[in-house]
């Protein structure tokens, strides 16, 4: 199984970043031009995922060949570099948790009262057993700043007005993709799908976004789905079933005493 970086979100902690005010964004506020619209939608994209602080309750069910496993876990942001997620269900993990802070990563394993950090050979490991990485984490960089973007088809597909937005790297940028392709629904700005290529061309995974909903005044997809192409009846799902932002912590929260404090 292909465990490797998608370089947009899928920290997945970074949907509980508060939503910037960018986001108010409408598709009548979009440039005519092509090539500049599609940066203005990348660019919104990302600010989904961007901002000051949240705290959201959530579940992940992880599906691979062997096994299957659902993890209900509590997570809290400052920003883009600090996030500290703990599990709370089923018993056996609750306690486990991650702690981002700045570029690093640290795992507390309860049951053996360890703290481990995360070390560069350890990045492209797999995140709670789930389809995404360590490396998922620690993304800051935004899409339009890494990659080439246009608007490669406009127009209705599966019943809906969408555009899809053709992602190459640019020459110097630090990332794993060879090509994204993201579909973007036209009526609210909505992402519905993004599909990751490696440097050969082929396809290596996608994600699938959906159940639209309103959390504390704000428009998110509430479910993504993250798909290997090598393992097709794999999946990582998170659904998010309470989001607050600007809730009330600072840096000094995100510290290793709270990441193992039950």
């Amino acid at each position: 199984m292909i465990r490797t970086t998608t370089g947009v979100f899928l920290a997945v902690l970074l949907l509980l970043s508060q939503i910037s005010p960018a986001y108010g964004l409408s598709p009548e506020d979009l440039p005519e031009d092509p090539s500049e619209r599609a940066t203005v939608i990348m660019n919104h994209i990302d600010d989904m995922w961007r901002g000051d602080s949240s705290k959201a309750t959530m579940t992940m069910h992880v599906k691979t060949e062997r096994w299957e496993r659902t993890l209900t876990m509590t997570a809290w942001s400052l920003g883009k570099d600090y996030s500290l997620v703990k599990i709370l269900s089923p018993e056996k993990e609750a306690g486990t948790a991650t702690l981002k802070y700045e570029n690093d990563i640290y795992n507390y394993l309860p049951k053996t009262d360890r703290t481990i950090k995360i070390t560069s050979g350890m990045m492209m490991g797999s995140w709670m057993g789930s389809h995404f990485t360590n490396d998922d984490l620690v993304k800051e960089s935004r899409l339009a700043d890494d990659y080439n973007l246009k608007v490669v088809f406009e127009g209705e597909r599966d019943g809906a007005s969408i555009w899809e937005i053709e992602l190459t790297p640019k020459p110097d940028a630090a990332v794993v993709w060879g090509k994204i392709l993201f579909t973007v629904r036209q009526s609210d700005l909505m992402p519905v799908e993004s599909r990751y290529y490696d440097e050969d061309g082929d396809l290596v995974r996608t994600m699938t976004f959906s159940d639209y909903t309103t959390m504390d005044g704000r428009r998110v997809p509430a479910r993504m789905k993250l798909i290997p192409e090598d393992d097709p009846g794999e999946f990582t799902e998170m659904i998010y079933e309470k989001l607050e932002f600007n809730v009330n912590i600072d840096s000094s929260f995100f510290s290793i005493r709270n990441l193992k404090q039950r």
